[in-house]
């Protein structure tokens, strides 16, 4: 059945500079973040493996930009996905822009990815304590700036049964377009939360999460390090594991304030790993002991 008659609002772009193509090409993923302030704001999701994703976890969609030749195999199912959870009439006050390959490859600045983008509102982010609440294992994103790192640090904590992430300020949003592919839609699924600039200084969230009963391990090559499958670190109820940013790591303050530090043993005169696959690490040791 052709998009058309499925009740959605398909829009032919012709001009790669149509004003209702902003969202999509106007606009850098800081400036949709404060979208509406001070209400939430705008994130951009691609594929159509990822869009579902972000439907299913209940983000609202707000528009579609579609390549044409993606209408029938790749669109139809987000579609017929959106009509089933909020109903036609929504469905049909979405604009969904379609044209040829050769118009959006005229975007400036832009590579669409697999031929569909959505843009989605955000939810509001829970304070620190409400979002801990009935989590034992939490992975801990400190200061970590490269996006596909943060995608596969929260992909590898899904997958490995860790119960949410923390991220400070500095950490780069989860939902921007780069993070949320590299996750495979998992920073849909993952519980995550990001904390303020103030809440993320120096070494308050540390102190804050061993406040809320976490013993804290910082991933760090340090002489006092533990492997990552210490049967006493194993063996708290509640753990926080925490990342550093790569090249630089962990503050030294932050280092020093955590309850355990954990170096993994490498070999061939390799010093460490990067630090998704280091995290895949950790959290593999923490998922076997609580199986």
């Amino acid at each position: 059945m052709a998009a058309e008659e499925k009740g959605m609002n398909i829009i032919h772009i012709t001009d790669p500079d149509d004003p209702g193509l902003e969202l999509f090409t106007g606009l850098s993923e800081t400036k949709l973040y404060h979208y509406n302030e001070p209400g939430e704001g705008i994130f951009i999701a691609e594929s159509a493996y990822v869009i579902l994703r972000a439907l299913e976890a209940g983000y609202s969609p707000i528009s579609l930009l579609v390549e044409k030749a993606r209408m029938e195999a790749e669109a139809e199912p987000v579609f017929q996905m959106i009509r089933e959870m909020y109903g036609n009439e929504y469905a049909e006050e979405i604009s969904v822009y379609t044209a040829d390959s050769d118009i959006l490859s005229d975007l400036t600045g832009y590579s669409l990815v697999r031929g569909l983008w959505a843009a989605f509102k955000r939810k509001a982010v829970p304070e620190l304590s409400e979002f801990c609440n009935g989590k034992n294992t939490l992975t801990v994103l400190y200061d970590v700036v490269n996006p596909t790192n943060v995608g596969a640090i929260i992909r590898s904590a899904a997958a490995l049964g860790m119960e949410g992430a923390v991220l400070t300020h500095a950490s780069v949003d989860p939902l921007t377009r780069r993070s949320s592919r590299v996750s495979m839609g998992t920073v849909f699924q993952l519980p995550w939360t990001r904390i303020s600039k103030e809440g993320s200084a120096g070494t308050r969230l540390i102190r804050d999460l061993k406040d809320l009963g976490y013993k804290t391990v910082a991933m760090a090559l340090t002489n006092d390090s533990v492997c990552p499958d210490d049967k006493e670190m194993l063996a708290s109820e509640k753990l926080a594991i925490v990342m550093g940013t790569e090249g630089d790591g962990l503050p030294r303050e932050v280092i020093s304030e955590c309850d355990y530090r954990v170096k993994i043993p490498m070999m061939h005169g390799v010093d460490s790993l990067n630090v998704a696959a280091a995290s895949a690490v950790i959290f593999w040791e923490i998922c076997k002991k609580r199986q």
